[in-house]
């Protein structure tokens, strides 16, 4: 089993009760505790009319988290490069990286982060997504190349610096695109595991070696509660899976508190529904996160895990990542 990176996920989340300014407060002290605790990166995810996420604005939030950070890359995970100009982006990304010069992140996706009338409003247009994506990409690599400084559109900020591009999936044909690209590939096991292990067989098999990088590099995305005990773990991830039974009742409200029990939220059709889509959730205390890390890495051989917490208790939060950097410590003491 290789030694791998770890990293924080972060959706801004929104919570009853609370208000969004809290909520950038707790991401900015997320990323101070975690950046004490030498995790690797810290990505802010794209997402648009929705109640409980406030990370809609991801490149001025990444701004603020770097601005009140000192050494950890923050960066997107993703940006939904279809919702954009492509050089809007690499302006944004290259002012970024001219700021926090060495720290910036740009990961890319080509889902919406929405639903379908707010992805019109956004000006998507989905007949074209599958040629969009990978022409967009492109012209971010010209922007940011030095070579692009006689073109007619430049990117300033941006030409000439080094911004390391990820490609995001949830599928199998982000990894067919990201092996092609010669790109870092990362994948959302957090909400979407079901083609996870074939994606990246694609991505390993076919990966030809680029500017960027010259063998595969892939980062998988999970959920992570840990706390002292068992029991307390699994209480606090019931706000995880009101977040989910929320998602498949199309409900955007905050997410809610932890409750006792809940066989008194969803039905059994829901729970299947939920805990599929939660496949690779660890939640335990410090021992059994230890070994839910073990296995999986013993699986997928991963370079970097990625931890997306919904706890929503703040300082349990927090303890949680604490928590689960000792359990990863564990696995690889001399």
């Amino acid at each position: 089993m290789k030694n791998f990176e770890i990293s924080v996920l972060d959706l801004a989340p929104v919570k009853q009760g609370k208000s969004i300014h809290d909520s950038f407060q707790d991401s900015l002290s997320l990323a101070n505790f975690t950046e004490n605790l030498n995790y690797n990166r810290f990505w802010l995810a794209e997402h648009h009319n929705m109640e409980s996420i406030a990370s809609s604005a991801t490149s001025v939030l990444i701004g603020f988290i770097a601005n009140g950070t000192k050494k950890i890359r923050v960066g997107s995970g993703g940006i939904m490069l279809p919702n954009h100009s492509s050089l809007v982006i690499a302006e944004q990304f290259g002012t970024l990286e001219s700021l926090f010069p060495g720290r910036i992140d740009l990961g890319l996706g080509r889902a919406p982060g929405t639903d379908g009338l707010t992805a019109q409003a956004l000006g998507r247009n989905p007949a074209i997504i599958n040629e969009q994506f990978p022409r967009q990409i492109l012209e971010l690599q010209k922007y940011f190349s030095k070579e692009n400084s006689n073109a007619l559109v430049r990117a300033i900020p941006g030409e000439g610096l080094d911004i390391p591009l990820y490609i995001l999936g949830s599928s199998t044909d982000s990894a067919w695109l990201a092996a092609e690209l010669g790109l870092p590939y990362a994948f959302a096991g957090h909400f979407a595991p079901e083609q996870m292990e074939m994606a990246f067989n694609i991505y390993r098999e076919h990966f030809e070696p680029s500017k960027q990088l010259d063998k595969p590099y892939i980062l998988a995305c999970v959920n992570g509660v840990a706390a002292e005990t068992t029991e307390e773990a699994h209480k606090l991830s019931t706000t995880l899976f009101q977040a989910f039974i929320n998602i498949v009742r199309n409900d955007r409200k905050p997410f809610s508190p932890p409750v006792d029990d809940m066989d008194d939220v969803w039905s059994p059709m829901e729970k299947s529904m939920v805990l599929q889509k939660l496949r690779y959730t660890f939640i335990g205390d410090q021992s059994e996160i230890a070994e839910k890390l073990k296995s999986f890495q013993e699986k997928f051989n991963v370079d970097e895990l990625m931890i997306n917490s919904h706890i929503y208790d703040h300082q349990k939060r927090l303890d949680s990542y604490d928590i689960i950097r000792k359990a990863k410590d564990s696995l690889f003491k001399a």
